[in-house]
């Protein structure tokens, strides 16, 4: 598998042992929340850059690219924001089949000195809008125009990113990245929820694995549902990239004729991420003393201060929607095969992009 996608499943998962503790239902878009991080990265310098790309999971992967070039310009890390231009091209390329778009922006202060190669390489891989504006005058004013801008591109599912008050006259860079995405199945449920769907079981886990696809059958929504009512948590457990990997690859998917039934539901979520990533690795950003990010500006004091995180997940018989948006704040400071398989007890599910192998969504539905 490619490293990009290798990266992303680790990043999807490492995520989630993250989450899992915190809520009955989740759902968030590892694209989303990467490119941000991603972004931001480009800006960083010294441990602050690694630990972003330990977060990301790329710091295995990309000692198997280039080593630092004499002319200081990093190659590894250049390779992983290629691989991130390649993915936003491939998500925003035009289809009849199904609406799905990503789109990133970034909101730097009014009159403060970013370095031109910074504005220049957003621009160049994320095709980032760069918009300046008057944090330190009008706050609140910036912050309902960057939720505005969220609201647009994630057809109005995703509203007030930023709550009131969490922009101040400190902030001086916000990245966000959101991500849209609206499909039909490609065989859409019936009355009687039935379909011929992919079908896999692993005999190791005790869970059985379905894949639906889309119309266009470029994009999936696989379902992982333990054969025991309460055996959620031994699935989660045991679940790695790998196993993900494994299991969701064509090769080990048998097509039969399957009794789907799959509950409506409809998810919101909202995350503050700064603990879930510090745990994964990403503690400098955060640390107003240790923070780097002199690949943005030459002026010291840069600091992450917010990542937020806010998805929105719509299935039904038709299909599924779903939105998420990820906003990161930099701001300154003074210092057993069955033919039934029904969905009634908690599962794990992934939409994924099949042939890259991105996964745009990852989610637990434990009361619909």
């Amino acid at each position: 598998m490619h490293l990009f996608a290798e990266a992303t499943m680790n990043f999807t998962l490492e995520l989630y042992q993250q989450l899992r503790e915190t809520e009955d239902n989740i759902f968030y878009s590892p694209v989303s929340i990467m490119t941000a991080l991603a972004m931001l990265q480009l800006g960083a310098k010294g441990n602050t850059r690694q630990q972003i790309e330990k977060a990301l999971q790329f710091s295995g992967a990309t000692k198997k690219t280039t080593e630092k070039s004499a002319d200081c310009h990093d190659e590894k890390s250049e390779n992983l924001h290629h691989q991130f231009q390649k993915l936003m091209t491939q998500l925003n390329k035009s289809n009849d089949a199904y609406d799905l778009k990503t789109a990133n922006s970034i909101y730097g202060a009014k009159d403060f000195p970013f370095l031109q190669e910074f504005l220049e390489d957003i621009n160049k891989f994320y095709h980032a809008n760069v918009e300046s504006l008057d944090f330190a005058h009008a706050a609140d004013e910036s912050r309902k125009k960057i939720n505005s801008w969220v609201e647009s591109q994630t057809n109005g599912k995703i509203k007030d990113l930023f709550p009131d008050g969490s922009l101040s006259s400190s902030t001086i860079l916000v990245l966000v990245n959101a991500v849209y995405f609206k499909g039909q199945w490609d065989h859409k449920f019936d009355e009687k929820h039935t379909g011929e769907e992919n079908f896999w079981l692993n005999k190791d886990v005790q869970a059985k694995i379905v894949e639906i696809p889309y119309k266009g059958k470029e994009l999936s929504m696989f379902i992982l549902l333990p054969n025991e009512i309460e055996g959620l948590k031994k699935l989660e457990d045991k679940l790695t990239a790998d196993k993900l990997i494994e299991w969701t690859s064509p090769q080990n998917m048998d097509m039969i004729e399957l009794y789907l039934s799959l509950p409506r539901f409809r998810v919101e979520q909202k995350y503050d991420l700064p603990a879930p990533l510090e745990h994964m690795g990403m503690v400098d950003a955060f640390n107003a003393q240790k923070a780097d990010f002199l690949g943005m500006s030459s002026r010291e004091g840069l600091v992450v201060s917010q990542v937020l995180h806010k998805s929105f997940v719509e299935v039904t018989e038709e299909g599924t929607e779903a939105a998420a948006a990820t906003g990161v704040e930099v701001g300154l400071t003074s210092a057993l095969i069955s033919e039934d398989f029904s969905c009634d007890h908690p599962f794990l599910f992934l939409i994924k992009q099949n042939k890259n192998n991105s996964i745009l969504f990852f989610g637990r539905m434990s009361s619909p």
